[in-house]
């Protein structure tokens, strides 16, 4: 065993062969490198293996990243074995020759463009006058901070949480006890669970602490077509609540006001909140949409390329099923094993930003006394994903901590010599 390194920085690196050994009986070579890591055994690890370049004697090959710890485990001076091989389709790939170094080489390497010898130690053994097998040259090698969630809370990132609340009919009459909406005196539906959930972690980012409440599918006071995006404290020009009890406040003070009507239509809030992502890109702010429904999505195209548009932009989605209905669609949504493709545009999202779980699965018919700890594993399920979805943003955009941005990162300087 040996310790992990805390490093997050990534090495990108590329690298050309010159006048490699040929090795092809009717061609040249096609050549490729495998990187291995030595260990603390001087064992060896395969960490990397590049593309194959057909036939030529003086490949280069495209530039590729990977962790520090991956190659080798945050220490600069650890061995790093390199080895050249030619490609052959049955497997037999022939071995041109290798060299060892170390990360701290590399990035002097790429300053002052040097070249490592292949060498061949049978080649080398069996003809005197050997000198290599060809030449590695390190076209670039550099350093790449990488940074997490925190690194951009406490450089001053803020986050944006709206909550938007399904008033659709088929959560049922909240007079009445069967329904999503009822409003228990001993313990709270399923919508004000969630809200307390999610809210109660996501406050603690924000620094005012003041939220957007949005509802979709009602009509209000009883007049009028349904609506799918209006505030819950029905101030159109001031939407927002203070804290999670004021979120609640707004929700309860509602419920008298609103007639359950419908359909189920998504875009509408996903769009509203887009439009506030779209004018704060640089970094600075980071939106969450947490959607509480019960029912299945009747504008599932435009929902989709709703979201699509929204990856593209400091935007996270949450979605929280609630009640007993299938929500197949939701795993839709959830492109966790592929991305969205838009059905209007046909464009492909460029992130995984929405996130759904079922509340009964967290539920599971808990007595009332367990309705804390289904509260903290749905708040550890529905925002597991926010984190990586935050940083991957900030990555495609190049985008650093702000406390950091202003002067050069340490981790860009070589450490001293251990």
């Amino acid at each position: 065993t040996e310790e992990v390194s805390t490093c997050k920085d990534d090495v990108v690196i590329q690298l050309k062969g010159l006048h490699l050994d040929k090795k092809d009986l009717f061609g040249k070579s096609d050549p490729f490198l495998m990187f291995y890591r030595v260990n603390e055994d001087f064992s060896h690890t395969l960490v990397h293996k590049t593309e194959v370049v057909k036939n030529t004697l003086n490949p280069t090959w495209q530039p590729f990243s990977m962790s520090v710890r991956q190659l080798c485990n945050g220490d600069y001076d650890r061995s790093v074995k390199v080895e050249c091989y030619d490609w052959d389709s049955d497997g037999g790939h022939d071995f041109i020759g290798e060299f060892s170094t170390n990360l701290r080489e590399l990035l002097q390497s790429g300053q002052c463009s040097r070249n490592f010898e292949l060498i061949n130690p049978k080649k080398k053994a069996k003809k005197k006058n050997y000198k290599d097998s060809g030449e590695i040259q390190v076209i670039s090698c550099k350093i790449q901070p990488q940074y997490s969630f925190l690194d951009f809370i406490k450089g001053g990132m803020q986050m944006n949480f709206t909550v938007a609340i399904d008033f659709t009919a088929s959560n049922g009459n909240p007079t009445q006890s069967t329904s999503l909406h009822f409003m228990n005196p001993y313990q709270p539906n399923q919508y004000a669970t969630a809200i307390q959930a999610v809210g109660e972690i996501i406050q603690d980012y924000d620094s005012d602490k003041m939220f957007p409440v949005l509802g979709f599918g009602a009509r209000i006071d009883g007049s009028g077509a349904a609506l799918h995006e209006f505030a819950v404290n029905f101030n159109p020009s001031n939407p927002y609540c203070q804290g999670v009890g004021g979120i609640l406040q707004a929700y309860h003070a509602a419920l008298p006001r609103v007639q359950l009507y419908g359909p189920t239509n998504f875009a509408p809030v996903i769009n509203h909140v887009r439009r506030f992502a779209q004018a704060c890109q640089d970094g600075s702010h980071y939106f969450v949409l947490l959607i509480l429904t019960d029912g299945i999505i009747t504008d599932m195209p435009q929902t989709i390329d709703a979201i699509v548009e929204a990856s593209f932009l400091p935007m996270s989605i949450i979605i929280v099923g609630v009640g007993d209905a299938e929500f197949d669609a939701m795993d839709e949504l959830d492109a966790d094993d592929h991305m969205l493709r838009s059905p209007v545009s046909g464009k492909c999202a460029e992130r995984d930003i929405v996130q759904f779980v079922p509340f009964r699965d967290l539920v599971r018919g808990q007595p009332g006394a367990d309705i804390n700890m289904s509260k903290m594993t749905l708040a550890k399920e529905v925002l597991a994903e926010i984190p990586d979805q935050v940083v991957l943003y900030m990555k495609k955009r190049n985008i650093q901590p702000k406390s950091v941005a202003s002067v050069p990162a340490a981790s860009a300087v070589l450490p001293p010599p251990q």
